[in-house]
């Protein structure tokens, strides 16, 4: 799942000379809050979000005067005088893993896309993971969850593989985490069918321990039992 096959090519960008105004037009037209800036060359300079623009333009607090100096001072403004320099960047070839942990790390919603050379190539934000996701794990299509526990072990997952497809059930996608008993894991396997009564009692017939997903926490991990 590489960067390349789920950004966004045709990117809306703006020049430094644009004025605030110019970029606030663009933000709004297109429904974006990150507008990348960008010179002749596609090279990117920089790049300036809705957060900046409102930062930038008049307060609503301000009385009729105070709005009228801060009016003339931001029709003098251009993209330049308030866009970030020091952009943070992912490449085409670094994966939707590396770019969910870079937008952890850094708190930030989208990353302008470019190549060795520092040319702009698209852009790639929380939206986009998310429609990738989706589509990767099957989520677009109607069924239901299952939550099992499992020895960390090999052969553990194609039993459980071989018990649900023997009922005839197909799979949208499987997640592995971990589980707070060492040795185990948690695995969940997320079925094309509205009815797993059958496969949840063939898991147990199996010895497998079954797991409720509502229960489960991607940031913590379930308690453990007195």
């Amino acid at each position: 799942m590489f960067i390349d096959k789920s950004m966004i090519r045709k990117v809306v960008t703006i020049i430094p000379e644009a004025t605030i105004h110019e970029a606030r037009d663009l933000l709004s037209e297109h429904n974006i809050r990150h507008l990348p800036v960008v010179g002749e060359d596609d090279t990117l300079l920089g790049i300036i979000t809705d957060r900046d623009i409102r930062s930038a333009l008049p307060s609503s607090l301000l009385t009729e005067a105070e709005k009228e100096a801060q009016e003339e001072r931001v029709a003098g403004l251009r993209v330049r005088d308030i866009m970030t320099r020091n952009v943070i960047t992912i490449s085409p070839t670094q994966t939707l893993g590396d770019a969910i942990l870079l937008m952890q790390k850094k708190k930030v919603g989208a990353f302008p896309v470019v190549d060795q050379s520092g040319k702009l190539k698209g852009i790639i934000s929380v939206r986009d993971l998310m429609r990738a996701f989706v589509n990767v794990l099957g989520l677009n299509e109607p069924g239901a969850l299952l939550g099992i526990l499992v020895e960390d072990k090999v052969g553990q997952m194609k039993q459980i593989v071989d018990a649900i497809t023997e009922e005839g059930v197909s799979f949208g996608s499987i997640l592995v985490a971990q589980h707070w008993e060492e040795g185990k894991r948690a695995v969940f396997p997320y079925l094309l069918t509205g009815n797993i009564a059958r496969v949840r009692r063939k898991l147990e017939h199996s010895g497998f321990t079954l797991l409720d997903p509502m229960e489960w926490s991607l940031d913590q991990l379930p308690k453990r039992q007195a």
